[in-house]
């Protein structure tokens, strides 16, 4: 029995002090072990130990490369005495805990950061712009203009001061309407039916207009609360249209004074910002549009959205949800062969169960080189649009949503702002939508939300 016992120590001492492919020498373990440390120097015992045994296909045990790391001065106070977040046997999660610590104040550094640089421009685009309202009181920025004088308001809402009309640089890709505010090109375009089957760079240019529209919609959003006024918004979003290189579409459009629609409770759209601070409580609704050049042509991107700012009611965060989910049901229907026509009977069932109604005096349209084209796109059931979705074919749809039973609208004496009738609130939501081979494409979706698919995200139309 000598014999076997000489074998097993011989045996024994292998294991201890290495030799052969799977147990390595004191030293080979520790050059193994600074090659994983050199790549991975996050490492700790149980990490390093773990890839050696499933890459480097060693036999050793956590123990030895503990004691090579500690001997070699490979462990770190920041791991502790195991190099992996504490207790012996709990490392990976320690330096899991550790890891995850490090990215979250990583991610609210530069969260931060992102917040002081959007207010910093914020403010110097505010101040750049001041000299609209120097001077003037508060009153004054409150005065309702002349051509209110004994209007007889359907809702609590009150018009305020409108600051002169914005200027663009000649840099800026503009649309006929600019200077003279008659769209030429599309007044000729009227009466026909015929809806444009985009391909190609026609395609990638509405994806632009697309994308752009988003992005400075966002950055409009992202600056509304509670006292901002919608002549800010305004200015802001010039801005951010200018910084893009883009033409904000609604200015000069017919006259239209400002670079974006800014509706708020009962105005149901084309609200004319002005000088009222928003208060607690309101919704407001921010419509815009871009004008872009791509590879030598240009085209429009329009969206809106309907924010509940500060502590809004039940009855209307209750209304907003309904007036998304009706274009969320239109969204649903649009593919190639789906008739123009069809999609008001979807959004009036979803509205209806709501206890809303559709306005009907205003509809969706065709978008691409002109702002409005064919086809029209009505909100409300049994309508007589024409046409049927192609591959192709760009539009807008946005459903404009009453609270109650009348979808009747009215205008104020600017000509331009649409209110409800009875005073109600209303909401809306609008995409610019692209009909795809097998779908839709929406082109004025959120960074990283999905192509052809709505999403309802409360927190972000929440301010």
């Amino acid at each position: 029995m000598a014999d076997a016992a000489a074998e097993a120590n011989t045996g024994a001492e292998v294991k201890e002090n290495g030799g052969g492919a799977s147990n390595p020498s004191a030293e080979e373990l520790a050059e193994a072990i600074r090659k994983v440390k050199g790549e991975f120097p996050d490492f700790g015992i149980k990490r390093v130990w773990t890839y050696l045994k499933e890459t480097n296909g060693y036999e050793v045990s956590e123990k030895r490369v503990k004691k090579v790391m500690q001997e070699n001065g490979m462990t770190s106070a920041e791991t502790g005495a195991e190099g992996d977040g504490g207790k012996e046997g709990e490392g990976g999660e320690g330096e899991d805990a550790e890891s995850k610590k490090k990215s979250k104040n990583k991610k609210q550094k530069e969260k931060a950061r992102e917040k002081k640089e959007f207010d910093d421009w914020c403010a110097k685009v505010l101040a750049d712009t001041a000299h609209l309202v120097e001077g003037m009181t508060e009153a004054e920025k409150m005065k309702q203009p002349y051509e209110f004088t004994n209007y007889d308001f359907s809702g609590t809402l009150r018009p305020a001061f409108v600051t002169k009309q914005a200027t663009v640089p000649p840099n800026i890709p503009k649309p006929d309407y600019a200077d003279d505010s008659v769209p030429t090109s599309e007044q000729a375009s009227r009466g026909t039916h015929t809806v444009d089957c985009k391909t190609g760079d026609d395609i990638e240019g509405m994806r632009l207009a697309g994308r752009m529209g988003r992005e400075v919609l966002d950055v409009a959003a992202r600056f509304v609360k509670v006292g901002v006024t919608g002549d800010e918004i305004d200015r802001i979003v010039h801005a951010a249209c200018l910084e893009r290189n883009c033409y904000p579409s609604p200015l000069n459009y017919y006259k239209f004074p400002k670079s974006v629609c800014v509706s708020v409770n009962e105005v149901i759209c084309h609200g004319i910002p002005d000088c009222r601070p928003i208060q607690d409580g309101d919704i407001v609704n921010l419509d815009v549009t871009v004008y872009v050049e791509y590879k030598g042509k240009h085209y429009h991107g329009d969206l809106n959205e309907t924010l509940l700012v500060g502590n809004c009611d039940e009855e209307s965060v209750k209304l907003v949800k309904c007036a998304y989910d009706c274009l969320k049901a239109a969204c649903e229907m649009i593919k190639p062969g789906t008739m123009y026509r069809d999609l008001g009977a979807a959004i009036s069932h979803v509205a209806a169960a709501n206890n809303c109604s559709v306005v009907k005096g205003y509809c969706g349209h065709g978008i691409g080189a002109l702002f409005h084209t064919a086809p029209n796109v009505p909100h409300y059931k049994k309508n007589k649009a024409v046409g049927i979705m192609r591959p192709g074919h760009t539009f807008t749809i946005e459903p404009m949503i009453n609270l109650g039973s009348s979808w009747q609208d009215t205008s104020w004496p600017d000509n331009w702002t649409a209110v409800t009738r009875d005073g109600k609130r209303s909401a809306q939501f609008e995409h610019t939508f692209l009909v795809t081979e097998t779908g839709v494409e929406i082109l004025t979706r959120r960074q990283g939300r999905p192509e052809g698919e709505m999403v309802w995200d409360l927190d972000a139309i929440t301010r």
